[in-house]
């Protein structure tokens, strides 16, 4: 508390130092090579222009210069984005340090976070709580969003809930990505890339008028690479890049007042996608590499100690096939006291997977997905004109989605060998196996004493081809409406209020199908063995004594759906308890006020909420504690209290944002092992200040700082999903024989996972004239992030990560518009884990996903 407060109070302070080198006329020009939130600046620091042009973002859904706008965002410019390298979403995080983006076991499994929160990976039910949205097409799923970029204005990302005028799942913030336009001039360019890894792009547009009031833009780009991991059981490269996207964009404009956008697009990828390498193997994963002579499964397992080494043994390879296409028309019309504005879309995504879910080079089980999502929007704007003291904006907005989800999860042809090998007595190398069992109860056994009427010894449980058939429909329909008006009391002062009504309705229907016999055993009612004397499992038991009813218990452990649910079998909806429908609305708000101190810098306080609906469970594998548990989350809502100041002065620029964020009901989907579990966190809060700013010491010389600090804790989070690590979920002492570990633990009072305290990026470029017609530039970048346990379900000591990354570019622009560019990132092969979790069915064993390794290569681009 006392560190938030001093650091909160010296950021302030710093900035009031401003006044005394602010200047009457504001500097307007840019900067090149400016990062999140300073390209917005960039065109304020070059004294050489005299356009006096601000960046304009529209944050608040109408224009206003960056350093205007009362909220905290920040701004990535089209420069920064070619001389950084940004080519995708995943590349933007190292410029905007509130910003984390993460992919984890497929390619449309992308994550993101704004100051520490965000979800919606691992559960095609759960949409993540950081809306994305390209040219105002909001995109629901983050594998519609993860393509290459194309032609692009800017990227702005909004930090803090956004749903007073986003509307739609922005509790932990929104990504806006704004494109070029059309235009009614000839222009163009082409650019091809080689580097290491077998890396080759090539990227081309063109734009001109088909007529005095009718113009067009297009777009192609290809990316192709090697993957950086190696999986040692088929030699398979494994996450390399194999994609292409495709668009056009047409503007009809036939007066200032009105034109008409339409854009259509395709973007396709085909990769091996994702490595997992072995971060430590417990016992269970250590029977999988031992001899089947000696009670294992003989096949090949990851080495903990060559992990960097970036190599995998998956008996199949993760392939994906993705493909997003979509169109949509915005008219913009000035109806004269207001304008009026309408976007339009449809999109369809399909998404097709393939995954070794057990990460060893056994063929113990696989998963297959396919996901179909059809998304139609629409959104209506009225703004107005920005005459006089009063200046609102009223709009609506409404989405149709359509989901079809199919996953299944099968046995392979060493399912049965698997669960020998961890329920005999003999384990790795012929010693005992932790937690084994006597002869007398393997599954043989077990097959008699369970009744079965067809035995097949070895195949009669854990059969090839059988396992789980998990199929999904999800009907979303959303509407929101909203306003926000700002009054000016007097000149120097602006007092906003606004507000939305957001209303979801969801309906659901699963059709789940388990064929694996052997979860669907009640293990604590297995035909009892007292008729057998204790003494063949216990040598010098009492004459007399029998085996208790009970024994088989301790083999729900390879009991991999349902073992814990009351009936071992899944229960489809709708049903006669649960009607499938999940309704929810809210009422979200904001008050801020502004104030200019002078031309150059303002100051200003907010209170804002925000709210994202509750989602379904699209995931039968999650193993609740009761049937029905666990079927649904609950809505996120979320408040923030926030202060912030920005200022220009000769040169340069500094903002900084204070803010105290509060999220009740957190949708948390945590992998356990067996699946996804998913819970509402009841209450998590983030205290943190955000800084960033721009300044050059001279004309050739321009330096980029922002940074982040977050402080973040669950206030209460009753119910977290339990893992084997955490004594807080081990079988009481002394409880009867059969009773299953608790399911939750209690995280209150503890700091969430993944959340790095301090996170920086520190970058200058450096611009040189040669002559009248050659100039070149060297930019250098570093980025950084404290440590941090990875995630709540992997113990830190396990899997932590501390991000220390230096990235840089050389460029040389020659005449004719060519541009040559040498680039490399991840300078000093900085290794460190984005993600880890509990290795399927192998208790006590993690695996994790790494960073991308160092990458170089050179662009060569020509403009027209």
């Amino acid at each position: 508390m006392k560190k938030f407060e001093l650091l909160a109070a010296s950021a302030l302070v710093s900035l009031y130092a401003c006044p005394a080198l602010a200047q009457d006329t504001p500097p307007t020009t840019q900067a090149q090579g400016a990062p999140a939130a300073t390209a917005a600046a960039a065109q304020q620091v070059d004294s050489r222009s005299s356009d006096g042009d601000d960046i304009i973002v529209t944050a608040t859904k109408r224009e206003q210069t960056l350093q205007d706008v009362p909220v905290s965002v920040a701004v990535t410019g089209a420069d920064t984005i070619k001389k950084a390298r940004i080519l995708d979403l995943i590349s933007l995080q190292a410029s905007v340090p509130s910003l984390k983006v993460y992919q984890l076991q497929s390619s449309g499994q992308t994550g993101f976070q704004i100051r520490g929160f965000g979800n919606g990976t691992g559960n095609i039910g759960v949409e993540s709580s950081v809306g994305v949205f390209i040219d105002g097409v909001y995109r629901s799923r983050s594998a519609s969003a993860i393509a290459d970029l194309p032609d692009l204005e800017r990227i702005e990302v909004l930090r803090g809930p956004q749903s007073t005028l986003f509307g739609k799942n922005v509790s932990a913030g929104a990504i806006s990505i704004v494109t070029k336009r059309p235009q009614f001039s000839w222009g163009g360019g082409a650019e091809a890339t080689t580097g290491n890894f077998g890396n080759i792009e090539a990227r081309a547009s063109v734009t001109g008028p088909i007529s005095k009031t009718l113009a067009f833009r297009l777009y192609g780009s290809v990316n192709q690479r090697d993957g950086y991991y190696t999986n040692l059981v088929n030699k398979v490269q494994v996450n390399g890049r194999d994609r292409y996207s495709l668009r056009g964009d047409l503007l009809f404009e036939p007066s200032s007042d009105f034109s008409v956008r339409i854009i259509a697009d395709l973007n396709h990828i085909n990769e091996v996608c994702c490595g997992a390498v072995t971060i430590f193997n417990g016992p269970v994963t250590q029977l999988i590499g031992a001899p089947r002579a000696f009670g294992g499964v003989g096949a090949v397992i990851g080495n903990p100690a060559t992990a960097y080494n970036r190599e995998v043994v998956y008996n199949t390879s993760p392939n994906n096939r993705l493909t997003g296409k979509g169109i949509s028309g915005q008219i913009d019309w000035n109806v004269g006291f207001a304008k009026l504005t309408s976007i339009t879309a449809y999109r369809t995504q399909t998404n097709d997977t393939t995954l070794d879910v057990d990460f060893t080079g056994a063929d113990i089980s696989n998963q297959t997905t396919s996901d179909s999502i059809k998304t139609l929007t629409q959104e209506f704007r009225l703004a107005s004109d920005n005459a006089g003291p009063f200046n609102w904006l009223l709009g609506a907005f409404y989405s149709d989605e359509k989901i079809r989800s199919g996953r299944n999860i099968l046995y392979g042809a060493d399912a049965r060998a698997f669960a020998d090998a961890v329920t005999i007595t003999r384990g790795a190398n012929g010693a005992p196996a932790a937690g084994a069992v006597p002869p007398i109860l393997t599954l043989e056994s077990l097959q008699r004493a369970a009744g079965n009427t067809s035995v097949v010894p070895g195949q009669t449980y854990f059969a090839q081809g059988t396992g789980i058939f998990d199929n999904y429909t999800l009907n979303d329909q959303s509407f929101s409406v909203f306003g926000q008006t700002d009054f000016k009391p007097f000149e120097r002062l602006t007092l906003t209020v606004g507000g939305a009504y957001l209303h979801d309705r969801k309906a659901a229907v699963s059709n789940v199908v388990l064929t694996d016999r052997f979860s669907q055993l009640n293990l604590n009612n297995v035909t009892e063995l007292g008729f057998l004397p204790l003494a063949i499992i216990a040598p010098g038991a009492p004459a007399g004594a029998r085996i208790p009813t009970n024994l088989f218990a301790g083999l729900n452990a390879v009991q991999f759906f349902y073992a814990d649910t009351a009936n071992h079998g899944p229960v489809n909806f709708p049903n006669a308890t649960e009607n499938g429908i999940l309704k929810g609305d809210k009422f979200t708000y904001l008050a801020r006020a502004k104030f200019d101190i002078n031309s150059n810098i303002n100051v200003y306080a907010s209170y804002s909420t925000g709210w994202k609906a509750g989602a379904y469970n699209l995931s039968s594998d999650s193993r609740p504690a009761t049937n029905g548990v666990g079927r649904t989350a609950n809505p996120e809502n979320v408040e923030v209290y926030e202060i912030g100041a920005k200022a220009r002065f000769r040169g340069g620029y500094l903002n900084i944002a204070v803010f105290d964020e509060k999220i009740k009901g957190f949708q948390s989907n945590a992998f356990t092992g067996t699946g996804f579990a998913l819970v509402n966190a009841g209450s998590q809060s983030v205290r943190g200040v955000e800084v960033e700013g721009s300044y050059k010491p001279f004309r050739a010389l321009v330096i980029n700082a922002s940074g982040t600090y977050l402080d973040p804790k669950y206030d209460s989070f009753t119910r977290a999903p339990c893992f084997s690590f955490d004594a807080r979920c081990q079988v009481p002492a002394g409880s009867p024989a059969g009773t299953l570990p608790p399911q939750f633990r209690d995280l209150s009072g503890t700091t969430p996972a993944g959340i790095s305290k301090w996170s920086a990026n520190v970058n200058a470029i450096y611009t040189q004239t040669i002559s009248d017609r050659i100039s070149a530039y060297v930019r250098g970048e570093f980025v950084y992030s404290s440590k941090t346990p990875l995630t709540d379900t992997v113990p830190a000591s396990i899997a932590s990560a501390e991000v220390k990354t230096v990235n840089a570019s050389i460029g040389l622009n020659l005449p004719d518009q060519f541009e040559i560019q040498g680039w490399i990132r991840n300078l000093g092969n900085d290794n460190y884990f984005i993600g880890a979790f509990a290795t399927v069915v192998q208790n006590g064993s993690f695996s994790g996903y790494i960073n991308e390794p160092r990458t170089y290569g050179v662009t060569l681009r020509k403009a027209f």
